[in-house]
């Protein structure tokens, strides 16, 4: 893809202003990294890639910069490389994710003084009923507001240090949770999900919520650990506790 290609890419990808070329370029190599189309072991140079999509170095460190930061690029042996998950260690951030997520509902099961903030609940609720009028296309990025409903669920439940470290937990299992928002249905099940969680708490039908909560982080996991073993080969290899992990779904 060439320059002039970028930003025809740029102008079409909707009415409002043109995406940067960082951005454009940032968006296009996530999506080749995330679709196994590029090797674990392959270097990414800053020159190569400003060659292959028609731009100059810098947007293309810019990039790397921000894929680093997702956790998608890491460094080592002197340059950097596509990310390569540990599995059973991801299966482990799965188990305090759902840990965490679910004490702030069970919290309140357990005591009754303890209501889930509405001022809160309410308008992020709201947020993702608009999804339903102008649902979102398939993007990893997507897992950044994914990350603020549950962070936003947590924190109306009244334990600021649960949201802390829940968002310490997302931050190191985001690279892997980005496989989820590649398709149209698994963005359709995350959106009514969503929505169908924040009405149950809501209504004060928190065992129903609890189960849904949970059936809805287990299914994401699943999903992610899927896709990510077929993109990423060598992950394959750092999977051999996978048997014992499924064995707890």
């Amino acid at each position: 893809m060439n320059s002039r290609s970028l930003e025809t890419a740029g102008a079409e990808s909707s009415g409002r202003t043109s995406p940067s070329r960082s951005e454009l370029v940032y968006r296009r190599l996530r999506a080749l990294l995330m679709d196994g189309a590029v090797s674990p072991m392959e270097r990414l140079r800053e020159e190569a890639l400003g060659e292959r999509f028609g731009v100059s170095r810098t947007p293309v460190r810019e990039a790397l910069t921000r894929l680093q930061a997702d956790g998608l690029v890491e460094r080592r042996d002197g340059g950097l490389y596509l990310h390569i998950p540990r599995f059973d260690a991801i299966a482990n951030l799965y188990e305090l994710r759902l840990m965490l997520e679910l004490h702030g509902v069970e919290r309140a099961i357990e005591d009754r003084t303890i209501v889930h903030d509405a001022t809160v609940l309410g308008p992020e609720l709201l947020r993702w009923k608009e999804f339903l009028v102008a649902p979102p296309a398939p993007d990893a990025g997507f897992v950044a507001m994914d990350e603020a409903f549950h962070a936003t669920l947590l924190r109306a439940s009244g334990n600021d240090a649960l949201v802390e470290a829940l968002e310490q937990v997302n931050r190191r299992i985001r690279p892997i949770r980005m496989y989820d928002y590649l398709t149209v249905d698994r963005l359709e099940a995350t959106v009514t999900e969503h929505i169908a969680i924040a009405e149950l708490v809501l209504d004060g039908d928190l065992e129903q919520a609890l189960r849904s909560l949970r059936d809805h982080v287990e299914e994401s996991r699943k999903v992610v650990m899927e896709r990510a073993a077929k993109a990423l080969p060598l992950g394959l290899a750092l999977s051999a506790h996978a048997p014992s992990d499924a064995g707890r779904r």
